[in-house]
């Protein structure tokens, strides 16, 4: 069963460390991971050929996330510019808040995306080259030059719906070969913290959860400055994760993909 925290002792422990390190603000700008390089952005025919083969975790079937061309969702967009201005994105390039670039948690990378605001129905292609916004019930983050071009620059969020158009830097016609890919190694960020003690009694209390999935930390830079994010890591879809979510064991717990 999934552990539970039951200790009065515990709680009591946690708030000291919230209090004395600190955890991540609720809103936050994507950021890239400190001292990581992805390098070169790998091919979707290589990485995402659909392979995986339904499989059951706790009695429920589950099947491979795959995510097509003309796939829509709906969520809160945000916006990063001046203060990423020129610093590595998640998959090694530089961030230009003045190309029309955004930050998705799970798309992958060079994934085009149609962007409508659904406010005011203005409209902006964009290319994924970062991961973010690493907030709960945001789902993109957009440069600088893509929100002021769909009007939500002084709302700094505003409701959209986005739809792929195409992966590997391409807008898909109809004869494309890649019209659809699998997305693989989903992970849940269980918690952000400004110090490390407190990322690391948060990752061995959750060292092995159900036993199959683990707690990992990843360093990232924001504001200049570490934050430490616990993952919990070993989703092999995004409904596994989000039925793991559900469960409401983790207050503010999201999806991301384990990079």
């Amino acid at each position: 069963m999934l552990l539970s925290i039951r200790s009065l002792g515990f709680y009591f422990l946690l708030f000291l460390l919230f209090a004395v390190t600190g955890c991540a603000p609720k809103f936050e700008k994507s950021a890239s991971v400190a001292g990581e390089s992805y390098g070169t952005p790998k091919s979707s025919h290589a990485v995402h050929r659909a392979t995986m083969r339904p499989y059951t975790v706790a009695g429920k079937r589950y099947y491979p996330t795959i995510v097509n061309v003309g796939s829509r969702f709906r969520g809160i967009a945000s916006w990063y510019g001046p203060d990423f201005h020129g610093r590595k994105t998640s998959n090694g390039e530089y961030y230009d808040m003045y190309a029309m670039t955004a930050a998705h948690k799970t798309l992958p990378m060079n994934t085009m995306v149609r962007v409508k605001n659904l406010r005011n129905g203005k409209e902006v292609v964009v290319r994924i080259n970062d991961r973010g916004p690493f907030v709960k019930n945001r789902i993109i983050d957009l440069s600088y030059a893509a929100a002021r071009k769909i009007g939500m620059i002084a709302q700094g969020t505003a409701p959209v719906e986005i739809e792929v158009l195409g992966f590997d830097k391409t807008i898909a016609s109809l004869e494309s070969s890649v019209r659809g890919v699998e997305l693989k190694d989903f992970a849940v960020q269980i918690g952000a913290f400004r110090r490390m003690e407190g990322a690391k009694i948060t990752k061995e209390r959750y060292a092995t959860v159900e036993g199959r999935y683990r707690a990992v930390i990843k360093t990232f830079t924001v504001d200049s400055k570490p934050l430490y994010r616990v993952w919990l890591v070993g989703f092999r879809s995004e409904e596994e994760a989000r039925d793991f979510i559900a469960r409401g064991e983790f207050p503010g717990a999201f999806v991301v993909i384990n990079e």
